[in-house]
């Protein structure tokens, strides 16, 4: 913190266990498998999530050892937009560095939306899973959205100081609840033959070619595995920061990337007729396995996918502290509109209570999407995506820039990827970019009023708010925070 210039202001309340586990509940793989596979499903099949998987491990896998060394060099709440501004040619500092905040600060805000919006629909369905005769209007499920972010406001703002209990109890459930549900579809559900699993890719989003809807369905592997980055967010509250953040986040990624493999191939060996699962009355085909699996068992259907919602629930608390200290530590750093009332600490409880209220009303306006779309889910997942990409391949690219020009000016990494680190950063760059555009994609064509995906269009929308907010206040107050590190 003295390096960077920056005044400690919250507890360090976290241990080398305790954020790793707060980032594997945050990154919830194998729950994301589960829940939000449908567009994998409609554009590649059953073959194309899996294989898809396969490669978006190994791309996610260069992006979060290059981002765990950053960590390392610089663990600060801002991520992404901090090591811009340490990193990039001095010329391109500025403006890059507060471009990237703002769009890492998309992403998480779209991130908390998607979990929260996960989290609320899949009550609802429990619902229609138990009453036949329920209807499931949209402006409802929008409500049992609204009920868990007012649940986890709640506890961010009056309990943050048991997020390490909360989180480590998660894990447990987290692991326990893979268990329970890897188990129940290995001996219950009816089995599909293996070639017809792995080799028989489906393209039922109308694209003109099996490639193209393999590129469409990738999101579903992508939004598995992101945010692997959330720990990074919390270092200003964990003891150790240099060491422990980026361990969490390989190990994170380490035993949510195995698990999700194990899963994944459990839950697509459950599926015998992608067709019956996507046209589930519920919208999730999750729902459909599991009452395949369990026909004479609307109890135990209930109780795996009450698992579920926990896991998420949890998630979604832990995912907006890591969302509000990313905003905290912008506005801080004067990098956002009304910083000096967004960055005020709360000393009492030592939370950035207005940072977190912000992140609320942010996930609040995003949830009132579905009350006009049913794909309001998809742009959400798209927007999160698309942002994280972008601010990913700009923090890789500078970091790759200055061990090329500069290396002996980075600062010290005690976990460092040593000679590989080139190769790697130079692999991570490039797959963000790639994943980046096709996150942009709809789910399927023809594309109409209901299916388009409004990702591109919030995207481009908040990017111009970005430029035309610095070209009129954030090139006046915004230095970024290299300029305190060089006066040190």
């Amino acid at each position: 913190m003295s390096r960077m210039g920056k005044r400690q202001e919250m507890r360090r309340v976290f241990r080398q266990f305790s954020i790793l586990s707060f980032t594997c509940v945050i990154m919830a793989t194998w729950e994301f498998l589960l829940t939000a596979n449908t567009q994998g499903l409609v554009d590649g099949g059953r073959a194309g999530l899996f294989w898809s998987y396969i490669w978006t491990i190994i791309g996610f896998g260069t992006i979060i050892a290059s981002m765990a060394e950053m960590a390392s060099m610089a663990p600060t709440s801002g991520g992404q937009y901090h090591w811009v501004s340490e990193f990039a040619p001095e010329k391109y500092q500025k403006f890059l560095s507060y471009t990237t905040g703002w769009l890492s600060a998309m992403s998480y805000q779209a991130g908390n939306a998607s979990g929260f919006f996960l989290a609320g629909t899949i009550i609802q369905c429990l619902a229609m899973i138990n009453y036949p005769s329920y209807s499931a209007p949209n402006w409802e499920s929008t409500i049992c959205v609204l009920a868990v972010v007012v649940l986890s406001g709640v506890f961010n703002m009056c309990f943050s100081r048991f997020f390490p209990i909360l989180n480590n109890i998660s894990m447990v459930l987290h692991i326990a609840g893979f268990v329970a549900v890897v188990v129940v579809l290995w001996v219950l559900a009816p089995h599909p033959p293996a070639s017809e699993v792995l080799l028989h890719f489906s393209n039922d989003g109308g694209w003109p070619s099996m490639g193209l809807a393999l590129m469409v369905g990738q999101i579903s592997a992508i939004a598995a595995l992101g945010c692997s980055d959330a720990a990074a967010h919390m270092s200003e509250e964990v003891s150790d920061a240099g060491l422990s953040v980026p361990r969490s986040m390989m190990w994170t990624f380490y035993i949510n990337g195995s698990t999700g493999l194990i899963f994944l191939l459990s839950i697509l060996f459950a599926i015998p007729s992608v067709e019956d699962a996507l046209n589930d009355p519920t919208g999730y085909p999750f729902l459909y396995i599991f009452q395949l699996a369990m026909p004479n068992s609307p109890v135990g259907t209930n109780i795996l996918t009450v698992i579920c919602v926990w896991c998420l629930m949890v998630g979604n608390i832990s995912f907006t502290a890591s969302c509000a200290r990313q905003v905290w530590s912008l506005a801080r750093d004067r990098g956002l509109p009304f910083s000096g009332w967004i960055s005020r600490m709360n000393t009492k409880v030592h939370v950035p209570m207005n940072a977190t209220i912000l992140t609320l009303a942010c996930t609040v306006l995003l949830s009132m999407i579905n009350l006009g779309s049913n794909a309001a889910f998809n742009a959400i997942l798209s927007l999160q995506l698309s942002s994280l990409m972008a601010s990913y391949a700009i923090a890789i690219t500078c970091i790759l820039i200055r061990k090329l020009r500069d290396p002996a000016s980075l600062p010290k990494a005690r976990w460092s990827l040593g000679r590989l680190g080139l190769p790697l950063n130079f692999f991570a760059t490039a797959y963000a970019i790639f994943a980046c555009f096709w996150t942009f994609w709809p789910n399927a064509t023809p594309v109409d009023a209901e299916s388009f995906n409004w990702a591109p269009v919030i995207f481009i929308v908040v990017i111009i708010a970005a430029m035309i907010t610095y070209a009129v206040q954030g090139r006046h107050v915004y230095d970024g925070p290299v300029s305190l590190v060089k006066r040190l």
